[in-house]
């Protein structure tokens, strides 16, 4: 009857009306089209890969706030200036007479080099870990987020063993991390913002929450990673199966931290971080625990914050010194697989400060000009683009469907294409594309892109207002075509209730149709 009825509609209309909808643009249009987006605007280009014949376009030279699809700039251009296998080494140096006692009458000093990752992710078969729903993103109420199956301790760990492995049993004098690769940075994303060389578990403390075997018991809250940096006074009780979880809003000082709460009895673990706002201090601190942790006395006095002045000068100081112990990283193209896949806010603003760095330019600005450079040799026209932060956030955050097929195309020219590729989410399967498409639909699995969604909240009508919902990469057609495709929708004022999950799914549906050609 349904079908029935459908198939009278679609006669009533004009003849033309009818031909319309059955091309490929008149079926896009219908959802373009629709009254959700009488007041926003979109942006697409969607070509041949082989050809760069264009398939479908709507606004493509238009500016359009491209949230963390701004990604895929900053990581590219990381990818060109460092190469994909680069690996960060992390040395620690000595300084000062070792007695054959084991007594170093000294310092040491871990010198941080931009390890994104920094072993925090690295599982017991090696490989470097993400989980769809990253802690990074953890919001304290959902049990949404997850923990990767690793130590994020790891590499401190290792470096540990190698001090003890060097003789060194007492340390008299101080514990110096060397964060000056860069000038500090904030993030233009939401999550931990303080942008350093020097990352450990992405720069949060994880407290996962689970409640206790009945209504009125303490909740069971796991730190992690386990340390004296966090000194907290937090009391979470379990509620009735069907309460909510609440928790009052925390601050987010690790050294007075404050929770209050309750979560559902039966509720699955809920993920909530405490973002730490001095990197260089947290990583010490956990460094001086590790040490510790590996029989080696350390005289150095936790809580404080040596000078940088003890430091040793930047670059000819360390001539001298012997670097006694060494962390490599996995290679680059691993920790981009992360930052794409998961849409790492705080990887992708390091990128920029990083190219920088290794360009003589160690500032966010510095870095970001530096991108500009490798992405007009890539020929993206400079004139379509700008960039003020390397993750998506800020508001000069801006590109044109054309530019950001331009930099997709020239990247399918280059022999790191396929390992890039491999780094984007796929539709229906991993990363912020794993619920976009159910398994039973015939794009599953056939569209690697990255995604982009910035919305704020609207108090004025209760309601939120999304400025971005993005997608960007390329697809495999039902004939076999390849695509490259950009698609960009702004300023969609969404109803109360409704988040940009709408936007989507219907993101999913326009890889659909674009498949069916």
């Amino acid at each position: 009857m349904l079908r029935l009825l459908a198939l009278l509609a679609l006669l009533l209309l004009p003849m033309g009306t009818a031909v319309a909808q059955d091309t490929l643009a008149g079926k896009l249009n219908v959802l373009l089209d629709g009254p959700d987006y009488a007041h926003g605007r979109w942006g697409i280009l969607v070509v041949d890969a082989e050809t760069g014949k264009s398939v479908f376009e709507r606004n493509p030279d238009t500016f359009c706030a491209p949230a963390s699809v701004t990604k895929l700039f900053s990581c590219s251009a990381a990818m060109i200036a460092f190469g994909a296998d680069h690996r960060f080494v992390t040395p620690v140096h000595q300084r000062g007479e070792l007695t054959k006692d084991g007594t170093l009458k000294g310092d040491l000093i871990l010198v941080a080099h931009g390890d994104l990752t920094f072993g925090g992710r690295r599982g017991k078969d090696g490989k470097t870990l993400f989980e769809n729903n990253d802690h990074s993103y953890a919001d304290g109420l959902t049990t949404d987020a997850v923990l990767t199956d690793s130590d994020p301790l790891f590499a401190l760990k290792d470096l540990a063993k190698q001090v003890r492995a060097a003789g060194i049993k007492r340390v008299m004098g101080e514990i110096l991390v060397d964060a000056r690769l860069f000038a500090p940075a904030r993030g233009s994303g939401s999550g931990p913002a303080a942008v350093s060389p020097m990352l450990v578990n992405d720069n949060v403390i994880d407290l996962l929450i689970e409640p206790g075997a009945k209504v009125g018991d303490p909740a069971k809250i796991t730190v992690r990673p386990p340390t004296a940096y966090l000194r907290p006074d937090m009391v979470v009780v379990t509620g009735t199966k069907e309460s909510k979880a609440e928790f009052d809003e925390p601050n987010d000082d690790p050294s007075g931290y404050v929770l209050r709460g309750s979560i559902p009895l039966g509720s699955k673990p809920i993920v909530s971080l405490i973002p730490v706002n001095r990197p260089v201090e947290f990583a010490r601190t956990l460094f001086v625990e590790c040490l510790r942790a590996e029989g080696i006395r350390v005289e150095a006095v936790l809580g404080s914050d040596p000078p940088e002045a003890a430091l040793p000068e930047k670059a000819k100081g360390y001539e001298k010194l012997s670097a006694i112990a060494k962390y490599t990283s996995e290679p680059l193209h691993e920790q981009l697989r992360v930052t794409l896949k998961v849409s790492h806010n705080l990887y992708a603003s390091t990128l920029p400060c990083l190219v920088g760095a290794k360009a003589g330019k160690p500032t966010l600005k510095g870095g970001l000009m530096e991108q500009g450079k490798i992405l007009k040799t890539l020929g993206v026209d400079m004139k379509s683009a700008s960039f003020g932060g390397g993750a998506g956030g800020s508001v000069a955050d801006h590109v044109t469907a054309r530019a950001t097929v331009q930099l997709l195309q020239a990247l399918r020219k280059r022999d790191e294409w396929s390992t890039f590729r491999n780094c984007l989410p796929q539709i229906g399967v991993d990363g912020t594309l794993a619920t976009i498409l159910p398994k039973t639909s015939p794009a599953h699995g056939k569209v690697f892109a990255k995604t982009g969604t910035l919305y704020w909240t609207d108090f004025l009508n209760d309601s939120n207002y999304l400025t971005s919902k993005a997608l960007a990469g390329t697809m495999t057609t039902k004939s076999g075509k390849e695509y490259v495709l950009a698609i960009f929708v702004n300023d969609v004022q969404l109803p109360k209730g409704v988040k940009s999950r709408r936007e989507g799914l219907v993101l999913g549906k326009l890889c659909e149709i674009l498949y069916g050609e």
